[in-house]
């Protein structure tokens, strides 16, 4: 969802019982956010200055505190209200799942007329009312470790990764702490630091870990590292690698069906491998040791689309639970978007919705082309002045021109770079295809956190207004308009449909397509420097798709059978689709590789 758009939506659904996500990777942001929801309610705002010491920890923990005592308020209101048309005791009741026992009870209450029962229900319900968990997000590699005014470097625990994690240790939150992108030795080591991550004698953990995987073996290579430091991961989130917001972390052509098929199968001896492992280390630590075997979720996000496919993700794949992001972009009683950004992506084509390079971590990125940084970044390159003022420093890492690292999205490296192929006697048709890769890049740092700002009129040098990035998946193409938070949770439970009318397979099809895409593109970008290890990559990417076309041909009487259970659900057989791309697939040529005869 990026750093804005989430940055305070559990201060908006959280009493509903609804769980969402913090990125806690740009601390300037959340001050400012701080700052605004301290006048807003009235709580005296002391600031952390920049230059004080531990500063992005202190204010990362500082944001958390705020956002916790605010909900505890929200919950106390909430459970003080008569349940009345109107109340948000109410609203919270109405949106609950259908199967939800407090659903059941609420239901039973409406319909009682004996005034005693009605009390004793209404009690019975507001204690098991709970706020949906404060969750939040560190991009596991976003680690950059900077110099002291002295030039000197600063000790480890400075990193941006570790101090934002320290900021959330320090916090009085009871939830969770995602990791994301990729596997980083420093920070899991860091997790060691801190008790809150570590059972109390009752197996309690007041702070539990997160892993977002995008297939099984991740998931049991990084679940062991973490067990072996007594860190228990109490969910597995998988994502699609491709029909995603946000980097896109594409598989080895390993689709979405197979990858929770080998989790649903392996599950049970997941955990048990996991819990056995961390409790041995448990007590070489001499900490207190799981008395039973914990909880582990499993859960699926990335391009759920339906109220069906939502339910058959569940029970299929037996999960604990699924998630859904880009749909609430058009949710601005969830989410953060500015009015001409909400409106522009409320009427967006699907062509609007691309898969860019515009990440100056080199990772595929999803974008949206009337985002205002588009413009932002054209205007500059017409003005003869391509990059943007580097302030916030999260992504540097290019040392090709300088020492120190800079970020690729900077006028200080496309300044260098659009030099260096001035000079390089290129063609006019290759320079302006490297022309084009250099200032495609976006700053992601300010971009994506400028929406809050703009919507809440907080207003900051060092982000444009104009400068807004967005990263929606390519599933919004199928949302268009407006919507309230009940109507949008309403269609994730089946109860109302909020789609436009664009056809829409279903979300493994699209997925799919997705990927057959990704293989054409990582072809013709290989065609000039294939090597033996892109060979076998590719070919094995083919295999892969091949195997899950193999795999959803199966799946698909299951899916047929569930889906034409339901009432008003469209049920598209995949079939037809399978055995098209099937087609397409064994007709893509990977290169062959040329083998010297010295």
């Amino acid at each position: 969802m990026g750093m804005a758009f989430s940055i305070d939506t559990p201060l908006k659904v959280a009493q509903y019982g609804i769980s969402s996500v913090i990125s806690i990777m740009e601390e300037d942001l959340l001050e400012l956010m701080r700052e605004h929801y301290c006048k807003k309610h009235d709580i005296p705002f002391f600031p952390v200055p920049k230059k004080e010491e531990d500063s992005r920890a202190k204010r990362i923990t500082a944001y958390l505190d705020m956002v916790h005592d605010l909900i505890q308020k929200q919950i106390e209101n909430l459970l003080s209200q008569p349940f009345q048309f109107g109340q948000e005791i109410v609203k919270y009741c109405e949106m609950l799942p259908e199967d939800s026992y407090v659903k059941s009870l609420f239901s039973k209450m409406l319909h009682t007329v004996d005034n005693h029962e009605r009390l004793q229900l209404e009690q019975n319900i507001k204690s098991e009312i709970r706020s949906g968990s404060i969750d939040v997000n560190i991009m596991s590699k976003v680690d950059n470790l900077g110099a002291a005014q002295t030039g000197e470097p600063l000790p480890v625990e400075q990193s941006d990764a570790l101090s934002a994690l320290r900021g959330y240790a320090h916090s009085k939150l009871h939830s969770s702490i995602i990791f994301s992108a990729g596997y980083n030795p420093r920070l899991y080591a860091y997790l060691s630091a801190f008790d809150d991550f570590f059972p109390n004698q009752d197996g309690y953990l007041k702070k539990k870990v997160i892993l977002k995987v995008s297939d099984y073996r991740s998931a049991l290579v990084q679940g062991k590292i973490l067990a072996k430091k007594g860190i228990w991961v109490s969910e597995f989130r998988i994502e699609s690698g491709l029909n995603c917001g946000g980097h896109a972390f594409a598989t080895d052509g390993l689709l979405i069906g197979p990858i929770m098929d080998s989790f649903k199968n392996n599950r049970i001896s997941l955990r048990q491998e996991l819990y056995e492992l961390c409790n041995k280390s448990l007590i070489n630590l001499c900490k207190d040791i799981f008395p039973e075997i914990p909880n582990q979720r499993i859960t699926y996000q990335g391009g759920i689309g339906t109220g069906y496919e939502q339910k058959f993700m569940i029970e299929h794949y037996e999960l604990s639970g699924t998630g859904w992001g880009s749909p609430f972009l058009l949710v601005p009683e969830a989410t953060n978007l500015d009015d001409n950004t909400l409106q522009a992506l409320s009427t967006a084509e699907p062509d609007d919705f691309y898969l860019s390079n515009s990440s100056p971590l080199g990772i595929p990125f999803n974008h949206f082309r009337k985002s205002g940084s588009q413009k932002l970044r054209d205007d500059r390159v017409a003005a003869g002045k391509p990059g943007n003022p580097c302030v916030k420093k999260l992504l540097v890492s290019n040392t090709e021109f300088t020492e120190e690292p800079i970020c690729t999205a900077s006028i200080k490296y496309q300044r260098l770079k659009i030099a260096q192929l001035k000079e390089a006697q290129l063609s006019e048709e290759q320079y302006n295809k490297q022309f084009q890769s250099v200032i495609e890049k976006d700053c992601l740092c300010t971009g994506l956190g400028t929406a809050a700002l703009v919507k809440n009129d907080i207003h900051d040098k060092q982000y444009k207004p104009e400068g807004v990035i967005l990263c929606p998946g390519p599933n919004l193409k199928y949302f268009s308009g407006i919507f309230t938070l009940q109507h949008m949770v309403d269609h994730i439970y089946g109860r109302a449909n909020v789609r436009n009318s664009v056809q829409r397979p279903n979300l493994f099809i699209n997925e799919l397509v997705l990927y057959i895409q990704y293989l054409k593109k990582e072809i013709d970008k290989s065609a000039l420097t294939l090597n033996q290890n892109t060979f076998r990559y590719l070919n094995s990417f083919k295999t892969n798709l091949l195997s899950g076309i193999e795999y959803y041909k199966e799946l698909n009487q299951q899916f047929m059978e569930g889906c034409c259970k339901g009432v008003n659900v469209e049920c598209p057989d995949m079939l037809e689709d399978l055995h098209k791309f099937q087609t397409e697939i064994q007709n893509i040529e990977i290169p062959a590789l040329m083998v010297s005869s010295h």
